[in-house]
């Protein structure tokens, strides 16, 4: 039988996408939190700790999505969904009650199960649609997302009126309980809101495990891995690149952090509606082709290279009389020095200088001499007595590298959508576990990659490999996209045979 559209459908959708916005919002609390209580000297936790206590939400919420998206499938999305928000609402409260590391860690583990809501709201979203309008639908309840760039953008905020701008930082206690009340309250309006509805076809644990035997399941998982997962990494590494590749205050990169985040998020719908629309296939393909090629721009890093230049040789032999920045005597004769302060014609600026930032990302060039003598030295004809000294600097102008993130961002929510239609189109009765094993993939990505940045940054010391290893991943998704058509073309072409 199929699902027919009606009014009911788009309001269970509406209080889908409310309530997993909030849900994320939470799900990213402890990067604005964590922040602020280090800074502040609330805790003195050290840089593994702090990594521990902003992945762990991630982590649970990702590890669970499999679990909670069957389970949502046998009991329905409005007691699960509601469960959820209930359930992480006490450990969220309780958090304003830590005072150490061990119990923040916890706490932030027990209430990251707020993640798994997306698996969730996946499974409830599509029973109320058919299958040709599960793409946009779909697409519109991820736009949650946006929960992310909610917290980035509001929570300082919140915590500098409560805490007066740092003079009483104890307050930031209330934030945890304001956060907790607005999971219960959202949890109570969502159940007397929404009506209850499961899947036609009941089936058994082992039935609903049977699709992650299938390839094409982990291929899926790889798509997300690179689209969600992305998207859910860079919305937390993008704050330490600005201010250490870019020198921005903290408050600057969260706000681009924040523009990165909050188009990302809002864009799923259009990624749903699209890959209805074109195909989800068609979409994916343009998606992985288009980030690659942004992904290329931003593999080179800040350079500075100190080159040898031209030098300077004294044209007849004397004795040093002068030495200064813009001149060398030697007896009579005058040495002028070149440099950039004294002499604008030496520079070459193709582009970006260390005070000055043009439009295109090429570039500069400058060129000094530097005295190798003192007064009082005796030189003889030809002897060098300055060196030149050549400096090429060259980083990627901020704004053409934020335009070029904004559109990763984009793509990523606009794929995210694509991948969940593809779940939509071929287990269209068993979106709760597949959606569960594909959100826990993408998820997990959420919490690894950025540890893999920070590996990769250790090892190499260029911020940009980040952005190289994303190419890899998105290279491999497009390999085994390309290799899966051609396997079902010919599948296609023996069957008609």
């Amino acid at each position: 039988m199929e699902t027919i559209v009606t009014n009911r459908s788009h309001r269970m959708l509406a209080f889908n996408t409310v309530a997993f916005t909030v849900c994320f919002a939470a799900w990213m609390f402890n990067g604005v939190m964590v922040t602020f209580l280090v800074e502040s000297a609330i805790f003195r936790w050290t840089s593994v700790q702090i990594g521990w206590l902003l992945g762990a939400p991630v982590l649970v919420g990702s590890v669970m999505r499999l679990p909670v998206g069957i389970l949502t499938d046998k009991f329905g999305g409005r007691w699960v969904m509601t469960a959820i928000m209930i359930l992480c609402a006490v450990p969220m409260y309780f958090l304003s009650h830590s005072n150490s590391f061990f119990s923040f860690l916890f706490l932030s583990l027990a209430f990251g199960i707020i993640g798994s809501s997306f698996a969730a709201g996946v499974a409830f979203t599509s029973v109320w649609y058919p299958k040709n309008r599960q793409g946009t639908a779909l697409g519109i309840f991820a736009s949650g997302n946006l929960g992310a760039a909610l917290t980035t953008m509001f929570a300082p905020r919140v915590l500098n009126q409560l805490t007066d701008n740092g003079a009483n930082p104890d307050r930031w206690r209330e934030l945890p309980q304001i956060y907790a009340a607005v999971l219960l309250g959202s949890a109570v309006i969502y159940f007397l809101g929404t009506i209850n509805k499961k899947p036609q076809e009941v089936k058994t644990f082992a039935q609903r495990l049977l699709p992650l035997k299938e390839s094409r399941v982990w291929r899926f998982g790889l798509y997300y891995f690179f689209t969600f997962g992305s998207f859910v990494a860079l919305a937390q590494w993008l704050i330490p690149y600005y201010v250490n590749v870019y020198s921005m205050s903290i408050v600057s990169a969260g706000f681009m952090a924040t523009l990165f985040s909050l188009p990302a998020g809002v864009i799923r719908a259009v990624g749903g509606w699209l890959s209805d629309k074109v195909g989800a296939r068609t979409i994916l393909t343009w998606v992985l082709v288009v980030c690659m090629i942004c992904l290329v721009f931003l593999f080179v890093p800040r350079m500075e290279i100190m080159a040898p230049g031209q030098g300077l040789m004294a044209s007849k032999e004397g004795v040093v009389t002068t030495v200064s920045e813009n001149e060398i005597r030697i007896g009579e004769d005058v040495y002028m020095l070149q440099n950039q302060a004294n002499d604008d014609e030496v520079t070459i600026s193709f582009g970006i200088e260390h005070t000055k930032e043009s439009f295109l990302p090429l570039p500069t060039t400058t060129f000094i001499q530097e005295p190798l003598v003192k007064a009082g030295d005796k030189v003889r004809k030809g002897d060098l007595i300055a060196k030149g000294v050549t400096h090429i600097y060259f980083q990627a102008n901020k704004w053409i590298f934020s335009a070029l993130v904004f559109i990763i961002g984009i793509l990523t929510g606009i794929g995210g959508a694509a991948v969940y239609k593809h779940i939509s189109e071929y287990y269209p009765n068993n979106i709760g576990a597949v959606g569960g094993i594909v959100g826990v993939i993408g998820g997990l990505a959420g919490f690894f990659n950025p540890i893999i940045f920070g590996f990769l940054l250790k090892e190499s010391g260029i911020w940009t490999t980040c952005w190289m290893f994303l190419f890899i991943i998105a290279t491999a998704c497009i390999i085994l996209q390309r290799l899966a058509i051609k396997t079902i073309s010919k599948n296609q072409s023996i069957s008609t045979q």
